[in-house]
């Protein structure tokens, strides 16, 4: 996927439409509610009761889709040029590569 290196878009901080950098944002790990962290919810009374919990409920018994997707979902980051202020993507865009022209 081809993507320029600047565009023009709204920015927030200046509440005006401005060139803006474009650059890939890392990937970050689960940090919260891991194995470990559940365990200790579930000690300090989190879960307990009735119906679904949310994130604190009852976990799937097994991973239903197997195999790993092809193509991964990119954040892209968009820097201001006047403001310098960053920006991250709400939601990453899946492609196998991505090249910046």
């Amino acid at each position: 996927m081809k993507i320029p290196k600047t565009i023009k878009r709204y920015c927030k901080h200046c509440n005006k439409p401005t060139e803006h950098g474009i650059s890939l944002a890392k990937k970050r790990d689960r940090g919260t509610l891991k194995r470990g962290s559940i365990a200790r919810g579930k000690k300090r009374g989190r879960g307990t009761g009735f119906g679904n919990k949310g994130r604190w409920g009852s976990k799937p018994t097994k991973p239903k889709m197997s195999g790993k997707k092809t193509s991964k979902k990119r954040d892209l980051r968009y820097k201001c040029k006047e403001c310098n202020k960053i920006s991250v993507q709400k939601s990453g865009v899946r492609s196998k590569k991505m090249v910046f022209e």
